[in-house]
């Protein structure tokens, strides 16, 4: 099988089958479990050759063996027939059968090529000699495109969620919080427009982290109930035409007890099929993640910089070579890592604000894209979370004597003298101790009244840190 310039398919007689549908006749590779609708789609939308994601076919499937096991209860589907789509659903949904939804993310906007895909693949794998099974009659029935889809995303979502960035953000906190804990009485010179200022421990610095992540995992938390609505039942535009009354509600019951979470019916199928307005929440999450990680990345090169001509606070571990060619070079791979993860998904974050916006009338029209971009944002933010916990975080160290040296020299810690000299009389000892390099007690002794013992009693960075005075 290949394409020739004017990219049709040309296939050998031993290559192909004769597939119809309601425009027609059309070849079909002989091995592949897809049927016509599919292959007008390959055929169609030669874009990108991105796929649709696993995560987002997994859950599709899940939903074809949820509404054909409600289908079946209802009575509108016979036993037999479901029994044969539910386990030919479930097996796409452990994995099997991956190479067999070949369709490009860049194609019709209600996501129809990706559902029919999806069911002529299970037609052809749940029928028999015994049993002929239709991908529209059967395996969509009570369905459509523009509920299953929105469905397909919200379960994907909720499921990646749930399996990858929460547990992921909560690890990155912990490690987060016990590397607070064991540096928490490790003074170093606090920094505001990257200029120095008053001291703060690293505990401080990196409960600061800790707290950003505790408060994004809250926010996802508690958005857990509206993304958890399905669209399922509310059909083309939303009335249910065609399905059942109780197809949804069964459906969400056969959902969660496969997957342990809570999915209900749609408060107002309408919305949940013409916008994406959770996505777009979702999304949003996503992007605020990507904000905290480009601080924190940022904060960890700056400290890890040098180690002679930077900072040199800290030394992340050495993870690789550098360079290609000086030696000895070792780079912060990881935030760099992580930086380029929060581009990207801040990037997403835009082209799913834009793909939300097509919402026109009763159906959202940049489905896939909205899919692709939220489920590529969740799962790389949930690894990328675990990279900076575990290869970065965890086991930095702490360059002692660095700190230190510039801790006892940096004259901004005379703001604890205010009280005592004023802020003129402050200033006039900074500037002197940047002029002279001297220290800001040798100083301040000479300009004040204040004795040694009392300067160094009153200037000591850690209780600085601590507001004791």
């Amino acid at each position: 099988m290949y394409y020739d310039m004017d990219k049709e398919l040309i296939l050998s007689d031993k290559e192909y089958r004769i597939e119809k549908d309601s425009m027609g006749e059309l070849k079909v590779p002989a091995d592949s479990h897809w049927g016509s609708q599919t292959q007008r789609a390959i055929e169609n939308f030669q874009i990108s050759q991105i796929k649709m994601p696993s995560g987002l076919i997994r859950s599709l499937a899940l939903l074809k063996w949820a509404l054909s096991s409600a289908n079946a209860k209802l009575g509108t589907l016979s036993k037999d027939k479901a029994d044969a789509i539910g386990r030919a659903a479930l097996e796409i949904a452990d994995g099997k059968y991956a190479d067999q939804f070949p369709v490009d993310v860049f194609q019709t906007g209600s996501g129809t090529s990706t559902n029919m895909n999806m069911n002529e693949v299970i037609a052809h794998l749940s029928s028999s000699d015994k049993l002929d099974i239709h991908p529209n009659d059967d395996v969509n029935l009570g369905q459509s495109s523009n509920d299953i889809i929105p469905s397909a995303i919200n379960v994907s979502s909720t499921l990646l969620v749930n399996t990858d960035l929460l547990p992921a953000l909560e690890h990155l906190h912990v490690i987060m919080d016990g590397k607070a804990a064991s540096l928490n009485d490790v003074v170093k010179t606090g920094r505001t427009h990257l200029m120095d200022a008053m001291p703060i421990t690293f505990g401080q610095e990196i409960s600061a982290w800790s707290a950003q992540i505790k408060d994004l995992k809250k926010q996802l938390e508690l958005m857990q109930v509206d993304l958890q609505q399905l669209a399922v039942g509310g059909t083309a535009v939303g009335s249910g035409v065609n399905a059942h009354p109780d197809l949804s509600p069964i459906t969400c019951k056969f959902m969660n007890e496969k997957t342990g979470m809570n999915f209900q019916p749609a408060s107002n199928a309408f919305r949940s099929i013409s916008s994406q307005d959770i996505s777009l929440e979702l999304s949003s999450k996503t992007k605020t993640l990507a904000v905290i990680l480009t601080k924190i990345a940022n904060d960890l090169r700056w400290m890890n910089s040098g180690p002679l001509g930077g900072l040199g606070e800290i030394q992340l571990p050495a993870l690789q070579p550098g360079s290609s060619i000086m030696p000895g070079k070792i780079n912060p791979v990881i935030p760099e890592s992580v930086s380029m993860v929060a581009a990207q998904v801040i990037g997403n974050d835009t082209t799913i604000t834009m793909a939300a916006q097509s919402g026109n009338f009763q159906l959202n029209v940049m489905l896939p894209l909205i899919g692709f971009n939220l489920i590529q944002s969740i799962s790389i933010l949930s690894n990328a979370c675990n990279a900076l916990a575990d290869k970065a975080i965890r086991d930095f160290t702490v360059n002692h004597e660095n700190i230190e040296s510039v801790l006892n020299h940096n004259p901004i810690l005379v703001t604890a003298l205010n009280a005592s000299i004023g802020y003129e009389t402050g200033a006039k000892i900074v500037k002197k101790a940047y002029k002279e390099k001297r220290s800001i007690i040798d100083v301040a002794s000479e300009l004040t009244d204040l004795d040694e013992a009392t300067l160094k009693d009153i200037l000591d960075p850690l209780k600085l840190t601590q507001n004791k005075q």
